[in-house]
């Protein structure tokens, strides 16, 4: 049977599986470390005041908020390492190899994690088994190594605004769909329990495996594929030689522009994964104290941020709008919607403070595609493994630098790790000035040749 070059199905079955999970799993953590700490189940209530009780509740809720973000921590340190390591050994070797091995085995791997979590909901099973579980996951390369395989994919079969457009396409299809599936996670606990949705998540990553597997269609050589060494040690070598050779194939003004928009990338994904990282634990504690429905639905209308930052993509490329100037427009919405966020104490204020976001996820598009035009088309893996490299690190540290200081600073004040993202925004501002005093117009040049 004929494949088909379309990764998109992969992106989007697996972006709904993975956020059928995604708000959950600090849901089930928190509930399971109040069950150890009180020896009582979990109070729930249809309405926002469960966590707002007498003083001893109030203490309780503090050290199980404290023992999540430290869970979360571990979780996050733990697989850091293998993460990262995989990341870049699978996506750089996918230029030779294939972009598939960089798509399969991250599936095999989440799809490993979720019967895990699966297993110990359902037999009740000690909850720090997922830290475990989430290493396993973390060698087989993780989303890292998953969306850049798709985003490498995606740049061997389009060029110029094109890719843009589609890179900018794969991002709102993560959105979207994971949107959806979080709107359903609240009810979905509510009549099946944890275990309904785990269960539903697992059946959804079969599926994308199969397709994977199967039906989707190489787009590197069998040649290219042939020529690639089995050995590790020799795999190590020639992601070493490709990162090498994508900077020193490139002149001297191109790569100082590579190396300033990775920068660019790198702290700007560092304050972005910082903050939406807290979101869900944030409203669990006072005086939001929010319910399962209402996360499901906080989670969904900050996927919607994907869906309007395509929105804002497309509309920006069409109009011939700087790329730069897009780029600043999304981290000043970051910036705006995290100090809104810091400073809202009702349900219906931190709704509110997501609008100012929607255009936060632009950069991530537009630096991609930006990098993606300096280098040669036989070097988008090296490029892809990276910035994926990159984007798993700074995932990782901003983790453990945020679950840090919110531990240290939840029974103060638990808003000031916004504001805190918020003001990391400066350092991809200033390195934004620097690009645009260097001058841009070699990425326009190689963008106005692809369209050629």
């Amino acid at each position: 049977m004929k494949g088909l070059y379309l990764v998109e199905p992969v992106v989007a079955l697996y972006a709904f599986s993975a956020y059928l999970t995604y708000p959950l799993v600090l849901q089930y953590v928190y509930r399971r470390l109040w069950q150890q700490l009180t020896n009582s189940t979990y109070p729930v209530s249809d309405n926002t005041s469960t966590c707002a009780g007498d003083g001893r509740n109030h203490t309780y809720f503090q050290e199980v908020q404290e023992r999540a973000s430290l869970f979360s921590l571990y979780s996050q340190v733990l697989s850091a390492v293998p993460s990262l390591l995989v990341t870049l050994l699978l996506v750089a070797y996918s230029d030779r190899a294939g972009r598939k091995v960089a798509i399969v085995l991250p599936l095999a791997g989440t799809l490993l994690y979720t019967l895990s979590l699966l297993a110990v909901s359902y037999l009740n099973l000690n909850v720090y088994l997922l830290v475990g579980a989430t290493l396993l996951s973390a060698l087989f390369g993780g989303l890292g190594t998953f969306l850049g395989g798709c985003f490498a994919y995606v740049a061997d079969l389009s060029g110029g605004r094109r890719m843009t457009l589609r890179i900018a396409a794969l991002d709102m299809m993560i959105g979207l769909l994971s949107g959806a599936a979080s709107l359903s996670t609240g009810y979905f606990v509510r009549a099946a329990g944890f275990d309904g949705p785990f269960l539903t998540s697992a059946a959804c990553q079969v599926l994308v495996l199969l397709y994977a597997v199967f039906i989707l269609e190489e787009t590197v050589t069998p040649r290219d594929a042939g020529a690639a060494d089995p050995d590790g040690r020799s795999a190590v070598r020639q992601m070493f030689s490709a990162i090498y050779r994508m900077f020193a194939g490139v002149g001297p003004k191109r790569r100082r522009l590579l190396v300033l928009l990775i920068f660019v990338f790198a702290s700007f994904s560092f304050a972005h994964m910082g903050g939406f990282s807290l979101l869900v634990l944030y409203e669990l504690n006072e005086p939001l104290c929010w319910t399962e429905i209402l996360i499901g639905y906080g989670t969904a209308l900050s996927a919607t941020v994907f869906l309007f930052s395509f929105a804002g993509v497309a509309a920006f490329t069409y109009c011939g709008a700087p790329r730069l100037l897009v780029v600043l427009m999304g981290i000043l919405s970051l910036a705006v919607g995290m100090t809104v966020v810091a400073f809202s104490k009702t349900t219906l204020l931190i709704f509110l403070a997501r609008v100012p976001m929607f255009l936060s996820v632009m950069p991530f598009s537009v630096l991609r595609s930006m990098m993606s035009k300096i280098i040669r088309k036989s070097e988008q893996g090296a490029l892809f493994a990276l910035l994926s490299f990159a984007e798993v690190l700074t995932a990782n540290v901003s983790a453990a630098v945020f679950n840090t200081v919110y531990a240290a600073t939840v029974a103060r004040y638990p808003a000031f790790v916004f504001l805190l993202a918020a003001g990391l925004c400066v350092i991809p501002t200033a390195l934004l000035g620097v690009v645009c005093a260097m001058g841009a117009e070699v990425a326009a040049e190689d963008e106005a040749a692809a369209d050629d």
